[in-house]
């Protein structure tokens, strides 16, 4: 059985869905065809790709394709039917990549939608990246501030530390705070969810308390506030924002556009050159203001809305994000042939578009 890996096409996406130490994990019966330059720029050179074993070639003559963002439309007209693909598809918001897929007759599995279950952890893409995010928000912040996160103490004086409020405390939050707090900073997180104030603390942030309480769904994501608790919120932290130096945002809902957890007024008392780092940038942004894809100065303060933040740092993305597509792919090998179980809850539940069923 053979796994094709593609270069992508899609601009300012430099990861690669599987790196050279991964190709040798994927057991006997699995052969790896790697299109030329596929890697290059999360830094795996085609050399380390044949040192690894894989062949340098088309992959999509492959039974399996494994990629990075949704195939285009010159892609997806590549697949055949009775193909597997594996990749971030979008299945709550690109309809019409969807049904490219779905029209081309293949077995298209999404990243995203494999279950939140303990057996799928290895296969957990959104929270590898989400990391990776977290990580990466946490050195924007400390870059674009005009000031040191540590405090200092010099001949010259002692110089307070910065404070950061990381809204949203799921796997890109906590890796926030990690960060934040590694560098220096005094850090203080919120989150609907009560449930992760532990998490907060066990950081060495304070959970900062507003009074608004949220659910938390069956995959660990903080339900949607009704309009009366969204109303709350944006008031009670319009009170606090002010106070911090920086501020990242976290908040996502699947399928849905970021929740607003900062308005422009909030922004407007901020003092200048604080800074907002907005992960959420890539589903509309949590702050009022949030231009995805730009960085904008407003009222002195300094709005980053910088997406796909992973592919920021691609090297160790996408090492990452290889361990999770050869866990997945795993489950699709059996004595070295294509065996799709439907009886598997993760391949049924990661599955978004399939021909027949038995195949």
């Amino acid at each position: 059985m053979r796994l094709g890996i593609p270069k992508e096409s899609v601009p300012g996406e430099h990861r690669v869905a599987l790196v050279p130490e991964t190709v040798g994990r994927l057991g006997d019966g699995v052969d790896v065809i790697v299109e030329a330059e596929a890697g290059e720029a999360a830094g795996y050179l085609d050399a380390a790709y044949r040192e690894a074993g894989a062949e340098i070639g088309d992959p999509w003559s492959a039974e399996i394709v494994a990629k990075v963002a949704t195939p285009t439309a010159d892609e997806a007209s590549r697949l055949r039917s009775g193909q597997v693909l594996v990749g971030f598809l979008q299945p709550l918001t690109d309809v019409e990549g969807i049904e490219r897929l779905a029209a081309a007759g293949v077995h298209a599995f999404a990243l995203e939608s494999i279950p939140r279950i303990t057996r799928a952890q290895p296969m957990d893409a959104l929270s590898s990246q989400a990391t990776v995010a977290g990580y990466k928000a946490a050195l924007i912040a400390a870059d674009r501030l005009p000031r040191f996160l540590p405090m200092l103490m010099t001949a010259a004086g002692t110089i307070p530390p910065a404070k950061v409020l990381v809204l949203g405390a799921g796997v890109a939050g906590l890796q926030a705070i990690a960060t934040a707090r590694r560098l220096g900073a005094v850090v203080s997180a919120f989150d609907v969810r009560p449930a992760v104030a532990e998490q907060v603390e066990s950081l060495g942030a304070t959970f900062l308390d507003v009074g608004v309480r949220g659910e938390e769904t069956e995959g660990g994501y903080a339900r949607e506030l009704t309009p009366e608790q969204q109303a709350a919120q944006q008031a009670a932290l319009q009170t606090h924002i002010p106070t911090f130096d920086a501020v990242i945002t976290t908040a996502a809902i699947p399928g849905r556009a970021a929740p607003q957890l900062i308005t422009a007024e909030a922004v407007r008392a901020m003092r200048p050159g604080s800074v907002i780092v907005d992960i959420a940038a890539e589903t509309g942004g949590n702050c009022e203001l949030t231009v995805p894809g730009s960085e904008i100065v407003e009222s002195g303060v300094t709005i980053v809305g910088t997406t796909n933040l992973p592919s920021t740092m691609p090297t160790h993305a996408s090492q990452l994000l290889s361990r999770n597509v050869a866990s997945l792919v795993a489950l699709f090998v059996r004595d070295g042939g294509l065996v799709l179980d439907w009886d598997d809850e993760i391949v049924s539940g990661a599955c978004v578009t399939r021909t027949q069923v038995g195949v």
